[in-house]
Order: structure tokens, then C-alpha cells, then sequence
């Protein structure tokens, strides 16, 4: 039975290598909320950034990219969904589409101490490689850090975690 790979932790923390991992090994199809949202709306971001603005395409990808994903997985596809997932609230409503779509789905906590990540982050600023999708600023770090629900116990008893404490 194909597997629908739902990835999340805080920025920084690796969600888009380990994605980029299973993937490869799984000869699965990845989606990357990040790399959708710069491709559609990279040039029409207002100055300043609105949160609201952002949330609602933010919406309007993963509405799209599940219903792609649904299809692939339905089909015998492995898909593995790198959309941040910051609250427990959106973890919950796409293990809830995959039970109701009768798929069977893994979640994948990925975390590292919060000084990790954010070297990791103004790294990929600078270096642009392959993970690079949008530059976070420092100030964006700092904003998110407060947006990211970590998860409680009884959902970490249902992920598989993942520590990335240092680049080595």
C-alpha cells in the first residue's frame, strides 16, 4: 500500500532534506509548500508581507496539492507532503484526509535546538542550494519560531522523530 509521508518541525530543522531523502529512496513525489508558493506568488508578495495574504494561498496550494497527491497515492504512488504543517491543527486535518481517503499515512517530526536551525537558515540564505526556496530573514525566523506548535506527547507516540542536532 502506497504512503503518504506528512513531514513537520520547525524551520530550519531539516523537513526539506529528510522530504528530499524519502523521496529518493521511496521513488516518491514530494511537494514543497515553500517551492509552490515562490513559484505562484513569489512576484505578487505585497511589501510589507501580510500574514493574511499569505495564509490564504498558503491554503489554496495545499488544497491543490492534496487533491494531486490524493491521486497519486490512490494510484500506488508514494508522496511525501513537506508543507510545514506549524500547527497541530493542519498535522491533524491531513492525517484526517488521508484516513478518510482510506490512505495510509506517517508522520516524520524532524527537530534540532533552535541555534542550529538558525544558522542552518541564514546558511541557506547565503548559499541558495539545493533546499533553497525564499531568503527568511532574520526577523521572519524570529516570527515563526512563535508560530510553530510543537507536539505533545501523544502525537510525537505516532511520528517517527527525527533529531538533526548538528550538520555533521
Amino acid at each position: 500500500m502506497s504512503t503518504i509521508h506528512l513531514i513537520f518541525g520547525p524551520q530550519g530543522a531539516g523537513k526539506s532534506t529528510l522530504a528530499r531523502t524519502i523521496a529518493k529512496r521511496e521513488g516518491g513525489v514530494r511537494f514543497s509548500i515553500d517551492e509552490w508558493m515562490v513559484r505562484l506568488y513569489g512576484p505578487d508578495v505585497p511589501k510589507p508581507m501580510r500574514l493574511g495574504w499569505i495564509m490564504t494561498r498558503v491554503r489554496r496550494c495545499e488544497a491543490q496539492i492534496w487533491s494531486v497527491a490524493r491521486e497519486i497515492a490512490e494510484n500506488g504512488g508514494t508522496v511525501i507532503l513537506d508543507l510545514g504543517f506549524m500547527k497541530a491543527s493542519s498535522r491533524a486535518e491531513f492525517a484526517g484526509l488521508s484516513e478518510a481517503a482510506g490512505l495510509k499515512h506517517k508522520f516524520h517530526y524532524v527537530d534540532a535546538p533552535r541555534d542550529v536551525r538558525r544558522g542552518r537558515v541564514l546558511a541557506r540564505n547565503a548559499d541558495k542550494g539545493e533546499t533553497f526556496s525564499l531568503e527568511v530573514t532574520p526577523e521572519m525566523f524570529d516570527f515563526m519560531e512563535t508560530q510553530f506548535e510543537h507536539p505533545q506527547n501523544a502525537e510525537l507516540a505516532k511520528a517517527t522523530v527525527v533529531n538533526t542536532h548538528d550538520d555533521s
